[in-house]
């Protein structure tokens, strides 16, 4: 571990470090163009709509064959277990650390939520997902929450002697690897998030890739793609064959959900897939150089990626240790007041990502002891790509300085 010298003083980060970065320039001629022309909607668009031409470059982005744009990352867990044809009341297994979104998608899909234990480095525990895999499961899905990629080797090993399919929920794991693969190419369906705080920035959005043409083909249909729309969806170099025989044999059999992307948000996206690479590198370098800085205090710890995993992060976590749940709650005041914003997981109020305030999922809430004590302290930063080294080195020092006077404090005083 490197050390590095003590702060003495840490200045506010600049206004403005949490922006987004600007959307590229050719997004505003699209978008100008689709406004002259009025077709923002998908279908209406003869051949080569914005949404097409995305779902083609992020599939070869991928290396998959078949992407489907939709609304949201929610729209397209939703849809992969849909298109998964699985029975009313089928148990799916899930992590106890994921966004509220991934039951609701569970939920919604007619499917009960059956949640596994999450270790402190955040990813799932492997001897408690085989003990709750053996019970009933149907499907899974793999949250890589805020980018921590759980062992996929595992995980898959055990799923595939069941014949269980797995659906990944990338959302935040857009350019991470494991093992030289592409996260959201390991499970049947991978799934990605275009929203505002994700590497690729839409406001809103979602897409799904696989390399079935059958599950797409469902997808598709189900995602609004009414009368024969569907034919838009084929592109050159298709399997024509395969995916004309699934479309015909769901036509009019699946319900309409609606859950089309817009025009105007493909023109968005599309120029934004070539800075792909480019932010996974800064947003790794920067992630990196602020674990050094912050692992060198005692009072936090960063955990480190399993092995195999190359990570695309735009945002840091981290545990405190050693201290109460006032400690807690005060070193995130700390921060806050040196212009650092940090959300605890377990100790903000209504935390989406705190699995206690599910209290839509079927049977009450579960007990994972583990899970919970995780997140009571376990911490969560934003830290984007285009930030520079020296606003990296005012919100590392920014926290670590909020540890020591709180927790300094706390220790010197006996509370």
């Amino acid at each position: 571990m490197t050390i590095h010298p003590r702060p003495s003083a840490a200045s506010a980060p600049a206004a403005g470090v949490y922006d987004a970065e600007p959307i590229p320039p050719a997004a505003r001629d699209e978008i100008d163009r689709l406004l002259q022309s009025g077709d923002l909607f998908r279908y209406t668009v003869p051949e080569n709509a914005p949404v097409t031409l995305l779902e083609r470059e992020f599939a070869a982005l991928m290396g998959v064959k078949y992407a489907l744009a939709v609304s949201s990352c929610s729209a397209a867990l939703f849809l992969s277990l849909k298109a998964l044809g699985l029975p009313r009341d089928s148990r799916v297994l899930i992590p106890g650390f994921t966004f509220a979104a991934v039951p609701s998608a569970v939920v919604h899909a007619d499917c009960i939520p059956v949640l596994c234990e999450v270790g402190e480095n955040y990813r799932i525990d492997i001897k408690d997902f085989e003990a709750r895999i053996d019970d009933g499961i149907a499907a899974v899905i793999i949250s890589h929450m805020r980018g921590h990629t759980s062992d996929m080797d595992a995980i898959m090993a055990l799923c595939d002697a069941r014949n269980i399919p797995v659906i990944e929920d990338a959302a935040h794991s857009l350019g991470t690897t494991w093992a030289g693969r592409r996260i959201g190419t390991i499970g049947r369906v991978g799934c990605f998030s275009f929203q505002s705080y994700k590497l690729v920035n839409a406001g809103e959005g979602g897409i799904l890739i696989t390399d079935d043409a059958d599950l797409v083909a469902r997808a598709v249909i189900m995602s609004g793609a009414y009368e024969h729309n569907w034919s838009k969806h084929l592109a050159p170099g298709d399997n024509r064959a395969d995916l004309e025989q699934a479309f015909g044999q769901w036509q009019n059999r699946l319900p309409l959900y609606n859950l089309r992307l817009s025009n105007l948000s493909a023109a968005v996206i599309r120029p934004q897939l070539p800075e792909v690479a480019r932010r996974v590198r800064d947003g790794r370098r920067n992630h990196d150089f602020v674990a050094a800085r912050l692992d060198a205090s005692p009072w936090i710890s960063v955990p480190d990626a399993l092995p195999p995993e190359e990570r695309a992060p735009d945002s840091i976590q981290f545990n405190l240790c050693g201290v109460t749940d006032d400690d807690t709650r005060a070193f995130a005041a700390a921060a806050a007041e040196r212009g650092v914003k940090v959300q605890v997981f377990g100790l903000s109020t209504d935390n989406a990502r705190a699995f206690w305030n599910w209290h839509f999922i079927p049977g009450g809430t579960p007990e994972l002891p583990q899970t919970r004590a995780m997140l009571l302290r376990a911490c969560d930063a934003r830290l984007p790509a285009h930030l520079t080294l020296d606003q990296c080195t005012a919100i590392a020092d920014a926290l670590v300085l909020a540890a020591e006077e709180v927790m300094g404090q706390s220790r010197a005083y006996g509370t």
